[in-house]
């Protein structure tokens, strides 16, 4: 995560009571845990949220937070109508937030284990047919300035199932087209290699011969995807992109970059990929995270057999 960040996230929790220590925490994220920058930005605004709580309730030190005083702000989140999955998330930023203080001794018990989570509904993911995705992947125009990178980076979020910020901090030394692969860091910092297809392949050598040279200042580096200024493209700039060829190609209106990171992985299993090669190419540490796109296949199967059996 770079510093400017993290100091970012420091400064505006400091002004609360134990935010020293919730930028402590940050910092610990960071050097050890090695977790993602998205993964501790998100912690960093539950925690806030947390903080904020304690301060209208006049706790002011790790050793005053109780059960109680979690499950209350739980409960006025729930009030607040907001997700189950936010929910969850924040529970799970404070549980780590309070395993730091015993560990850097500032709480003599970790009484964690005993809070309930709440419950949440395990979400199939949106996922396209082919046919839809192949309409995506055809929506830049050949006339529009930026075609190539724009028809390279829909065929490379498809063709790898690399996340949209995997994509951002790809480099051209990533991409090794002789043989058909790329090399991504995912999350927690983890290194994984991933196969390119053909068609992949010869969308980003035309990028590569016909518009990143136009593109590249001095202080582009090497990343591969530009923008018209000659800055790496962010997660963000991937993500409009994409709302926007999707909306041209008449895609659902709930599509996002991650769509096509489901349609992946769905594809390739419903095409006879083992399970445990999808994990690894998605970069899942569990398997079980994997594991529901093969729901998602079996519903597709279920529709199947409910169109065409006779006692269905």
């Amino acid at each position: 995560m770079p510093a400017t960040q993290i100091q970012s996230v420091g400064k505006d929790i400091l002004s609360l009571p134990m935010g020293h220590h919730v930028k402590g925490f940050l910092n610990y994220l960071t050097v050890e845990a090695g977790l993602a920058e998205n993964t501790i930005l998100a912690y960093g605004r539950d925690l806030r949220g947390f903080l904020l709580h304690c301060k209208v309730n006049n706790v002011k030190s790790l050793d005053q937070i109780d059960p109680a005083l979690i499950h209350d702000y739980l409960r006025i989140m729930t009030l607040d109508q907001k997700s189950e999955v936010s929910v969850k998330r924040s529970l799970v930023a404070i549980r780590m937030f309070l395993r730091f203080g015993k560990l850097m001794g500032l709480i003599a018990d970790d009484f964690t284990p005993i809070l309930e989570s709440p419950k949440v509904w395990q979400r199939l993911p949106v996922v396209c047919n082919k046919q839809q995705v192949v309409a995506l992947l055809n929506a830049p125009s050949p006339e529009e300035p930026y075609f190539y990178r724009d028809k390279a980076m829909l065929e490379l979020l498809y063709a790898t199932g690399v996340r949209a910020g995997e994509l951002a901090c790809l480099k051209t030394t990533d991409l090794n087209l002789d043989i058909g692969y790329l090399r991504c860091i995912g999350k927690g910092r983890r290194e994984r290699v991933v196969p390119v297809g053909k068609v992949a392949i010869q969308v980003v050598v035309e990028y590569l011969k016909q518009l990143r040279p136009k593109l590249a200042k001095p202080f582009s580096g090497n990343f591969l995807l530009l923008s018209r200024t000659g800055r790496p493209m962010s997660r963000i700039e991937i993500w409009r992109l994409v709302k926007k060829y999707a909306h041209r190609a008449g895609m659902p209106k709930n599509l996002t970059v991650h769509t096509l990171r489901h349609c992946f992985a769905t594809h390739l299993l419903s095409g006879g990929a083992d399970l445990r090669s999808v994990q690894e190419m998605l970069g899942h540490v569990d398997i079980a995270t994997t594991q529901i796109y093969t729901h998602v296949d079996q519903e597709r199967l279920k529709n199947i057999h409910k169109k065409f059996h006779p006692r269905a």
